[in-house]
């Protein structure tokens, strides 16, 4: 036997030497197109994936060009140090962080090269993000048949790193299945296109000789070697995700190389490009959703239901229904589901909805009476069941018991066909060792089941429990012929386990596959071959936050503790998507495609702050504050993030501390001040309009403020909205009881039109208006800026303000989404008193306040269309509903943008430094809808920095805010 292969197996590869850290920074700048990055800061954002592992990367480097990545392979090569290739950073078991270069792909190396309609094939780099080539498939009716629930951040080089499959594999199987071939980059430097191999190919690459010639040669060997025990001991199972795909090499399978790197999860090879068979994009499809007793029932009907050849086999239990329930109170995917403790959700597809929809009738048909069942038949309820089966890990995360849960055992797979009765052992198993809370659900068509454990990850006692769960959880799945990983990989959480799947001769032949492309054991080390303990590297394990003595707000969610809510983050990155997915986060992400600027990189960072073993400098971290500096805080993500991290709440915070004793930037003091500054204005307004719009004047009193040269400063009104109500003559007492309008600091100094409309629409309702005669706020101002103690006191005083009306039960009126949103949310968490959540709960928008007190009132006469850009915090907050059920009632056809944040955001897109970032937000959605609005389509937007920012496209459009748009239908002639 040829000893370079044998030797590997025998020994574990020498570690690499010490790492002249500056040394290597200093090579891969001068041999790297890109970006080369050392920095505490940089290391800390990709410290973590969704695992429970954490380990700091040496350095990251994110090149510009495959070549420019190649080139980094090389520095690392020369000085011994190892590499990690990553994507999207999704991964679940450990495989995407490690104690080497972070090599990052998707900021530049992300294209879609080609694609070959007729021959149904894309050619993408790796670091192309799933939906983003789905997106460019799609105009041809294709797409990629593997789609897993991470879809809209994880790249094409990370699903063929992990082997991913997710619900469509039941038609489409896994992401090995859609491999053609490679482009793969090994770490002595070999670079070279890989595929099936015939006799021909085979003789071929041996003639030409050298490095890929051996690799071809010493392949065959462990092939021939290995072949008959690779039969008789890979479990028969279409799930089978753990460990390397020796069975690829096998005659029958054409010793199909790049099918055999598939799910290598970054330890043997580079993968630069990818050649993939895509698959017609279902025209049609329909849900049917069966009902049973239990999840064991549904688990025993797998195979009669998949006779039937849906396109995805899915299934919950209870336990998953009750959290989701829950967290989503209302959520219309949850009302139609049949009676049952156990659902299984059938997708199937057709030419048409009537074919797809038979499929679904034939098999409800098939499954008896015993069974109950529903047909959605509605291809937006469809849509939104899907979506809930999708998030199943954010609404498992933090469940309302406030047991936290982690990835433990997620994804093992066995035969379907014996799916039930592994379940019942799997849930005594649960039983004995205290973590029978737990959801089940997943890929039931293919036997692969997922579910977060309750498991202590902090103390000593509470790892070894979780380890002795783990090997025993192994054994069981092997008992049952099936694999420990049907979709996650194995990385460090399952690789230590393998041999009681596998075998040691199986694991043994895995160690030698390694050798043949990584010798030295530099290529993300320590996953899969040569694995680390499961119960190493845990981020829980030494994870002692540095609370802060004193806080401001109060975190409710996270046992009051700041720490707990910047380790909120699961690590999805559902926060990396494209604007062409719409929803609101996260918006400066979408313009750099940083990590730091996504949610969860903000995230990671605040974690390692309160960690502070690699960020030491604590509130005055430099890298925290420059990764917060591009947040709008828009608060999509408080409700878009799977498990609601906030990050604007999180920024106000860090800023109060960061400045705390310190001088501010000048944008504090002049937009962070604004309310007192109108206050001032209004003694004489159109003194204060010469001052700030004269041109050179203009100039010098931005540069003063702190706002951005390009922006116009905004206009005082001549008249306050309070000045003009408190002068009017008030009508009579309502038919429909009293309402208070909150002057906001926008409509009072700024648009007091708006206020006026809105009088005029509740009185026309029957409803008897009340304004404080005083000028209030709610602190807003003061929070995005993070002046958290100024913020308090402005807020105390205006609950004060409105006490007296919120105890008689008199609806506060809000028309100025981000001020509402203070009172619905922010107030409570930052004064937290009865007053304050008394004012919390009577407080309503516009559209709230008359779709539930005037339910029944209908105008006149009414009509027209508009199109809506939806305030971020409203979207998040309070919601749009009631507006469309107002709009509707009204008659206006309204089309409704998802197109994210305008990129104004309160102050941010006035300060200097933001302007072209603010800009970019706008023209990814926003401004191009409006340009393309039609003259007979009103403009309409209830945010003050909304209607900003149209109006800075200088298209001549003015935006309207729903009083106007409501009070123009009321009063047409007006």
């Amino acid at each position: 036997m040829d000893s370079l292969v044998e030797a590997p197996a025998r020994r574990m590869p020498a570690p690499p030497r010490e790492i002249d850290v500056d040394t290597l920074r200093r090579r891969l700048e001068e041999a790297v197109d890109g970006e080369v990055r050392f920095d505490d800061g940089s290391r800390g954002l990709y410290a973590r994936d969704a695992s429970n592992y954490r380990q700091v990367p040496i350095g990251v480097v994110v090149p510009r060009t495959l070549e420019a990545g190649a080139a980094a392979v090389a520095v690392c090569r020369s000085r011994d140090v190892p590499v990690l290739s990553r994507g999207g950073g999704t991964s679940l078991a450990g495989q995407c962080c490690n104690t080497a270069l972070v090599i990052d792909w998707t900021k530049h190396c992300n294209r879609v090269e080609s694609v070959d309609v007729a021959r149904r094939r894309v050619t993408v780099q790796a670091g192309a993000v799933l939906d983003a080539v789905n997106h460019v498939l799609a105009a041809d009716g294709l797409m990629v048949g593997p789609q897993p629930s991470s879809h809209p951040a994880c790249t094409i080089g990370g699903m063929i790193g992990n082997d991913s499959c997710g619900a469509s594999a039941q038609a489409y199987g896994k992401m090995a299945d859609s491999v053609l071939r490679l482009e793969i980059l090994t770490y002595d430097g070999v670079r070279a296109w890989v595929g099936p191999t015939n006799e021909e190919e085979y003789a071929r690459i041996q003639a030409a000789g050298g490095r890929l010639a051996e690799i071809y040669r010493r392949l065959r060997e462990l092939r021939d070697e290995t072949m008959e025990l690779v039969r008789t001991r890979f479990p028969k199972l279409e799930r089978r995700v753990s460990g390397y795909n020796l069975d690829q090499l096998l005659p029958e399978n054409g010793f199909n190389l790049a099918r055999a790197l598939v799910g290598s999860e970054g330890t043997l090879v580079t993968v630069l490009r990818a050649e993939l068979a895509v698959v017609p994009k279902p025209a049609a499809r329909a849900v049917a959703v069966l009902g049973f007793e239990d999840i064991f029932k549904a688990a025993d009907a797998v195979p009669q239901v998949a006779g039937h050849r849906p396109l995805a086999l899915e299934a919950m239990d209870e336990t998953l229904y009750r959290l989701a329930s829950e967290e989503r109170r209302g959520d219309l995917a949850l009302r139609d589901l049949p009676a049952g403790a156990g659902w299984l959700l059938v997708q199937f597809g057709g030419d048409t909805p009537e074919q797809a929809g038979e499929r679904a009738e034939e098999l409800m048909r098939d499954m008896g009476p015993h069974v109950t069942h529903c047909f959605l038949g509605n291809q937006a309820e469809e849509d939104r069941l899907w979506r809930l089966r999708e998030s199943g890990l954010g609404v498992e995360a933090y469940p309302p018991t406030g047991r936290q849960t982690y990835e433990g055992w997620s994804d093992a797979a066995v035969p379907p066909e014996r799916l039930g009765a592994y379940l019942r052992d799997y849930e005594q198993l649960l039983r004995r060792h205290g973590y029978a809370d737990s959801a089940l659900y997943g890929h039931f068509g293919q036997g692969c089941v997922h579910g977060r454990l309750p498991i202590d990850l902090h103390t000593d006692d509470g790892i070894a429990k979780y380890r002795a769960f783990a090997e025993e959880a192994a054994d069981l799945v092997a008992s049952y012929g099936g694999s420990l990983s049907g979709e996650h990989g194995d990385g460090q959480a399952l690789a230590e386990l393998l041999p009681r799947m596998f075998g040691q001769e199986i694991v043994e032949a895995f160690g030698r596959f390694k050798a043949v492309f990584d010798p030295r054991n530099r290529m993300n080390p320590g996953k899969v071959v040569h694995p680390r303990r499961l119960d190493e590297n845990l981020a829980q394990r030494h994870f002692y936050p540095l609370e802060p003595a004193r806080k401001y707000f109060d975190y409710p969610d996270d046992h009051g503790r700041f720490g707990h809510a910047a380790a909120r983050c699961v690590g999805t990155g559902q926060c990396r998507k494209h604007t062409f997915e719409g929803g609101v986060m996260c918006p400066s992400y979408r313009v750099t495609r940083e990590e730091k600027h996504s949610t969860r990189g903000r995230a990671r960072l605040l974690e390692e702050m309160v960690r502070g073993d690699l960020i030491t400098d604590g509130w005055r971290s430099r890298a925290v504050h420059e990764a917060l500096d591009l947040c709008l805080a828009c608060k999509g993500c408080k409700s878009e993030c799977p498990v609601n991290v906030d990050m604007a709440t999180y920024k106000a915070e860090f800023l109060a501390h960061h400045y705390r004793l310190r001088l501010r930037p000048r944008a504090h003091y002049s937009m962070g001040w604004l309310p007192l500054w109108a206050a001032l204005a209004s003694g004489a307004p159109g003194a204060v309009n010469a001052l700030t719009r004269a041109p050179g004047l203009s100039r010098l009193v931005k540069a003063v403020a702190g706002v951005a040269k390009e922006r116009e400063l905004p206009k005082f009104a001549g008249q306050r909205f309070i000045d003009w109500f408190n002068r009017r003559v008030p009508e009579g007492p309502g038919t429909r009881g009293r309402v208070v309008l909150w002057a906001d600091t926008f409509t009072n100094s700024f648009d007091p039109h708006i206020g006026q409309a809105a009088v005029r629409v509740l009185e026309a309702a029957g409803f008897e208006v009340r304004v404080p005669p005083v000028t209030l706020c709610c602190g807003l101002t003061w929070i995005s800026t993070g002046q958290l103690g100024i913020a308090r006191r402005v807020l105390a005083r205006s609950v004060r303000a409105l006490r007296p009306w919120a105890e008689a039960g008199v609806p506060v009126v809000g028309l100025e989404p981000s001020c509402t949103a203070v009172f619905r949310s922010d107030g409570p968490e930052l004064l937290n008193t009865p007053d304050t959540r008394l004012v919390s709960e009577r407080t309503l928008t516009l559209a709230e306040l008359l779709q539930t007190r005037a339910g029944d009132w209908r105008p006149g006469s009414a009509g027209g269309q508009a199109v809506a850009q939806v305030h971020c915090h409203q979207s998040a907050i309070m919601g749009y509903d009631a507006d469309r059920a107002v709009l509707d009632r009204f008659g206006i056809r309204t089309s409704v943008l998802d197109s994210g944040c305008c990129g104004q955001a309160g102050n941010f897109g006035f300060e200097r430094g933001h302007y072209d970032v603010s800009v970019a937000c706008a023209e990814e959605a926003l401004w191009p809808a409006v340009r393309a609005a039609g003259p007979d389509e009103a403009i309409l937007a209830d945010g003050f920095s909304c209607r900003t920012q149209i109006a800075a496209a200088h298209t001549g459009r003015r935006a309207r805010h729903l009083a106007e748009l409501l009070d123009t239908a009321l009063h047409p002639q007006a």
